[in-house]
């Protein structure tokens, strides 16, 4: 309980990029539960972790703009083909389709985290300067 507060305290400064990189490394985190399970034989913990995967997938489609069309449409494909492989490993009780899931996911995690890292992107979500400001602020970014 505590962990997950500190966590939750730990994720409050951060600006909407880096917590696209924390939902990855979410998603990461389960497949990772989900193979350790299979390979255990344990069938409720591989569907507990497949099922969380399957959340954040599920948020993460659910917040694309495909009116913005490219990027959006290339995210919704990919995230429909992580879900994919994530039936399938449950199904077939398959480490191999968890560990691609994860290599896919760590993948497009580093892209997100370069664009985290990008001093526009960083410009975008600064809180903004001077007196008077109404913005609230969490650790220096403007939510």
């Amino acid at each position: 309980m505590q962990n997950r507060h500190y966590h939750q305290q730990s994720l409050a400064g951060s600006n909407p990029v880096e917590l696209i990189v924390a939902l990855y490394d979410g998603m990461a985190r389960f497949l990772n539960r989900a193979i350790a399970a299979t390979e255990a034989g344990d069938v409720q913990a591989r569907r507990v972790a497949v099922k969380r995967v399957l959340d954040i997938l599920m948020h993460l489609q659910s917040r694309l703009r495909m009116e913005v069309g490219g990027p959006a449409r290339t995210l919704a494909e990919f995230y429909a083909a992580v879900f994919a492989l994530c039936l399938e490993g449950s199904r077939l009780s398959s480490s191999d389709r968890f560990r691609e899931a994860v290599r896919c996911v760590l993948n497009v995690r580093e892209a997100w985290q370069q664009v985290a890292r990008d001093p526009e992107v960083c410009a975008m979500y600064a809180p903004p300067s001077g007196p008077g400001s109404e913005a609230t602020s969490v650790s220096g970014w403007t939510i």
